[in-house]
This record gives structure tokens, C-alpha cells and sequence, in this order.
């Protein structure tokens, strides 16, 4: 498909995919919901740069990478999708010996390609299913480690395909969460994460390389790793874990449709196989109900939940 096939007005030279619609199960770790109107995989960042440049002021825009964290309702999501996995593929050692990675890199690469130049403290990463750009976005972290933790600056762009260099503390950063400031007493930009620096320590390639395996292997063993789910569901609230919480309420392999709080980790919900997005919702908006009525918790979420209710007629 050409971009002629976009509904909408796009800027000439392009050299990235456009489609739509486009299903979002294929695109997203759950493998369930609707279509998004538009899509875009644009070649590289200079590309994703024009793209953006060219949309309709008014164009909803959504940027995904591997989709790990997010559900698209089965209506479907309006705007257009940018995916950023393949396009944002940088990753390199910096001079400073500084890890550079492009928001479309997979976290767990990072961490491997960490542990090749004899680095440490990046080993957590290993642990994080989506990419850098998600992990950016929501301090994503496992074992002890947080993404921010070894953050010093980032690049982003924005609705105007300007490019910007922002230094950590241009953010709010807080667990599972970060959110840049706002300038002037107003509202903070539009921008998404392209690119990190990433500063570590020098140590043990082969110590780092140890860690990382002990890791995949806990995560082996308490999460459902060979069943489509979008990791952690639920950020564990101030000194408690959510998955305990709904455990205790009775949920631990509760079924809604194709859906299913995990018998293997009750903060992990998975598609059986069948599943569309409105039976994974319902079992998060069970598990809220439920611990908010037995414990008085509002847990809060991790995944984020986009689109417009409805049966999709895509799947």
C-alpha cells in the first residue's frame, strides 16, 4: 500500500510503509483488539522527522514499539500509529563510554550489549519485554533497577519534527512514571523519546552476563512467558505487591471470555487465545473492584488502554 492510501494529506518523499487500517493485534503483546485508522513504519529517524512534519495539526498520533505495554480497544484506534522498533534502531559505545540506544531498540539488548563492553548496572533491562522508548516513558523496571536510574539524557521530537536534547532533570521522575515539566507555568509539549544515554559503570562482561541469565531464569519460572500478556498490570502500590492483593481476593486464574488473570503470577493477565480486548479489560476493572473494595487500594496501572469500545469486525 502507498501513501496515497492514507486518508489524509502526507508530505512527498517519504520513504517508510503507510497502511490502513490496520489490525493493532498483530503490533501489540497481547494479540487482541481492534484496527487503528492509519500506520506508519517509517525508515529511519530523518524519515520519521518529515512524517511528522506532514500530518494534519489535529491527527491524533500514537507511537508503538514492540507493544508491550499498551491494549487497543476493539473499536479500533483513531489517528495514526508510528512504529518505531525497526526505524529507531540505533545502539551504540560512545566516546565518554556512554551507551547510546535509539527508542526502537529491545531493553533486553541493551542489557546484553552492556554486558559485551564490560558494562554494569544495565542488567535489569534484560527483564523489560518492550523497548527503550517504553521504558523511557514509564521508568520501567524489574529486580531492583529502574530505567531512569542510569539515565542522563534524552532525545525527543516533536509534532514539528524538532529535535531536542533534554537532561534528566527536565523530568518528573517517579516510580513507573515520567513526565517532563512544564516550561512557564503551562502545560508541557507534546514529545516522544527517540534516543537515550545511558550511563554505567565499568566492570565484569562475564559477571553481567551471569546476571542477566539468573534473571531470564526467575522470570521463567514466576511469569507466564508462552502465552501473549503485556507484563505487569498494575504498578505494586507503597510497600505491597499488587499481584499478592489480587491473589487475595480470590482472582488467581479467574476467566472473562478468552481472558485470564495467570495461575502462574495474578498481576499478569493472558490471552488464551481468543481473547479480545474487552475481556482483558473487564478482568483489570475486576481486579481494581476487587482490591479497592477488600483492602480500600486504587491500584493503578501500568498498561495503558487506547481506542474506542466495541466489537471489532477485523478479527
Amino acid at each position: 500500500m502507498n501513501m496515497a492510501d492514507l486518508r489524509h494529506p502526507v508530505a512527498p518523499g517519504l520513504r517508510g510503509e503507510a497502511r490502513g487500517p490496520e489490525p493493532m493485534a498483530r503490533h501489540v503483546s497481547w494479540r487482541a483488539g481492534g484496527s487503528a485508522d492509519r500506520a506508519y513504519s517509517p525508515a529511519d529517524l530523518d524519515d520519521l522527522i518529515v512524517f511528522l512534519r506532514g500530518l494534519p495539526a489535529a491527527e491524533p498520533v500514537h507511537m508503538i514499539g514492540l507493544g508491550s505495554n499498551v491494549l487497543v480497544r476493539d473499536g479500533g484506534l483513531r489517528g495514526t500509529v508510528v512504529f518505531t522498533h525497526r526505524a529507531l534502531g540505533g545502539l551504540r559505545l560512545e566516546a565518554t563510554g556512554a551507551v547510546y540506544a535509539e527508542a526502537g531498540v529491545a531493553s533486553p539488548k541493551v542489557a546484553r550489549y552492556a554486558a559485551l563492553h564490560d558494562l554494569e548496572r544495565a542488567e535489569f533491562l534484560a527483564g523489560i519485554p518492550g523497548t527503550v522508548g517504553g521504558a523511557l516513558a514509564m521508568n520501567a523496571g524489574c529486580y531492583g533497577g529502574e530505567t531512569w536510574d542510569i539515565v542522563t539524557d534524552v532525545t525527543t521530537v516533536d509534532r514539528s519534527g524538532t529535535l531536542r536534547r533534554r537532561a534528566r532533570d527536565d523530568y518528573e521522575i517517579a516510580y513507573r512514571r515520567a513526565r517532563l515539566k512544564a516550561e512557564g507555568g503551562g502545560r508541557a509539549p507534546e514529545e516522544w523519546f527517540v534516543a537515550a544515554h545511558f550511563a554505567l559503570e565499568r566492570g565484569s562482561g562475564s559477571g553481567s552476563r551471569r546476571k542477566i541469565t539468573e534473571l531470564l531464569k526467575r522470570r521463567i519460572a514466576t511469569q507466564p512467558l508462552g502465552e501473549p500478556n503485556a507484563g505487569s498490570v498494575f504498578r505494586n502500590p507503597p510497600g505491597e505487591y499488587a499481584a499478592r492483593l489480587i491473589e487475595s481476593c480470590g482472582l488467581k486464574g479467574h476467566v472473562i471470555g478468552g481472558a485470564e488473570i495467570s495461575p502462574k503470577h495474578a498481576n499478569f493477565i493472558v490471552n488464551r487465545g481468543s481473547a479480545r480486548a474487552a475481556d482483558i479489560e473487564a478482568l483489570i476493572e475486576l481486579a481494581e473492584r476487587s482490591v479497592r473494595e477488600k483492602y480500600g487500594i486504587a491500584l493503578e496501572r501500568e498498561v495503558r488502554i487506547v481506542g474506542d469500545p466495541g466489537v471489532t469486525r477485523d478479527r
